[in-house]
């Protein structure tokens, strides 16, 4: 495991809490998690120990990564095991979905979004609302896997085509279909956000 010296710490990843139909989905998760941990990152998400969730989860174990699992109590016996929870470096219990999502955003300073189903949609398009509002910049990711997102992403450009993104220049997440790609794009974006604080900061310096 490498160690990182870029200013980000952590990558939060939406995904199911099943597997899906295709065994890609899974193997896809699991080597996100592994590119996590080898690049020192720790791994913030909702704290399944079934399906994609999982799957992401023990490849960040496996190579020795670091993982905050946050999952509300009355998920805790549908998403997971008890035994398994405990095998978390850190496990955070909340109330309920809201605290559960406000505690996932705080924690990271990246998101990407594995397939997954209507929970994971709600995860990260509030993700993108919160973009779109000027709440954050931290870098968005699609994870394309074999197209999986496509009618999602078709959706989203068809909203903008008829007017309803505003500020659109907000919400630009990246779309990867090979995971292998996903952590080192997310770095260049956020050494691009840091060049970029940093120019402003020298002109206005100079002012």
């Amino acid at each position: 495991m490498s160690e990182n010296s870029s200013s980000i710490r952590s990558i939060c990843v939406y995904c199911g809490s099943q597997p899906g139909r295709s065994p890609v989905f899974v193997e896809a998760g699991r080597k996100l998690g592994t590119a996590i941990a080898a690049h020192g990152l720790r791994l913030v998400y909702g704290g399944g120990t079934k399906g994609i969730m999982g799957a992401v989860a023990s490849g960040v174990m496996a190579a020795g990564g670091k993982v905050t699992g946050i999952i509300p109590e009355f998920l805790v016996d549908m998403e997971a095991t008890r035994h398994s929870l405990g095998q978390l470096d850190e496990l955070i219990v909340t109330e309920n979905m809201h605290e559960r999502k406000h505690a996932m955003f705080e924690r990271a300073d990246a998101f990407v979004t594995l397939p997954g189903g209507i929970g994971t949609l709600e995860e990260i398009v509030e993700i993108m609302t919160w973009g779109q509002l000027g709440r954050h910049e931290k870098p968005m990711v699609f994870a394309n896997i074999e197209g999986f997102w496509d009618p999602m992403l078709d959706l989203v450009s068809h909203m903008r085509e008829q007017g309803f993104i505003h500020r659109a220049h907000l919400v630009q997440p990246m779309v990867i279909a090979e995971v292998e790609d996903i952590v080192p794009a997310i770095l260049d974006r956020i050494d691009e956000l840091n060049n970029g604080k940093e120019g402003e900061e020298a002109i206005i310096s100079r002012l």
